[in-house]
């Protein structure tokens, strides 16, 4: 089966100052390629946390992304520690250079900004449409940005290059009710659909206990007969449907 991880780099989302949004883009968009995600995690900026993680990740999966750490601070070790994971060396890229001069003026191209430039032997750049400075592909790790503009950008350019499956479908319904009541309903259904995944999603507002089911797989009309059932439980127990 065709699978992806992603590995989000970086000290601002371990200590909360930065919301991760890349996650949930990346999912959405890998299920609708049939590439459904099975792993996430977040690491820091630290070369032996990135290598241990990229090599985990990479021997498991069909594809990893990482974003996050390719800028030109010092804290931006993502390229380097992608090259030492994989043995290669970190050279300056001539096609990298070529498009950071499509952004800055010779003058401005210091140091710093030509770091981004610097990419493992034998990747193959990703483009950058937003800020020029590319990501890379090397086996099948994919690094991009951790800006979700640019991400988003970066990954437009490689989504013809992915192979998946059929794509993931959902279908949803929320509940007037409560999960613990349930619960026993859905673990029966999810029994009989083992196909399928059927999760539950509790809240609480304007004084009411909701839960929204949500059904995904890759066969529309399976889908429906889940959620025909999840209706007819509903009616069972009683309990209005919100959003039907």
């Amino acid at each position: 089966m065709v699978n992806a991880a992603i590995l989000v780099i970086g000290n601002e989302i371990l200590s909360g100052r930065t919301r991760d949004a890349n996650v949930a883009f990346l999912g959405g968009e890998l299920a609708a390629l049939g590439i459904p995600v099975a792993e996430v995690r977040v690491v820091q900026d630290d070369t032996a946390a990135i290598i241990a993680a990229l090599d985990a990740l990479r021997a498991a999966y069909t594809y990893v992304f990482t974003t996050g750490g390719i800028g030109p601070t010092h804290d931006d070790i993502t390229a380097a520690a992608v090259a030492q994971a994989f043995g290669a060396r970190l050279e300056r890229n001539a096609e990298a250079v070529r498009c950071l001069k499509l952004r800055y003026k010779d003058e401005d191209l210091n140091a710093a900004r030509l770091k981004m430039a610097d990419i493992p032997a034998g990747a193959t750049l990703i483009d950058n449409p937003v800020s020029q400075a590319p990501g890379f592909t090397l086996d099948n790790v994919f690094v991009m940005a951790g800006v979700p503009r640019i991400m988003q950008a970066m990954f437009d350019t490689i989504r013809g290059q992915l192979r998946g499956g059929a794509p993931q479908l959902s279908r949803s319904l929320t509940l007037v009710v409560r999960e613990g009541d349930l619960a026993a309903g859905l673990s029966e259904l999810q029994a009989a659909f083992p196909a399928v995944e059927i999760g539950s999603y509790p809240a609480f507002t304007e004084g009411r206990s909701l839960v929204s089911v949500v059904a995904r797989g890759t066969d529309a009309p399976v889908l429906d007969d889940v959620m025909a059932q999840v209706r007819a439980l509903a009616a069972a127990l009683g309990t209005a449907i919100l959003d039907e």
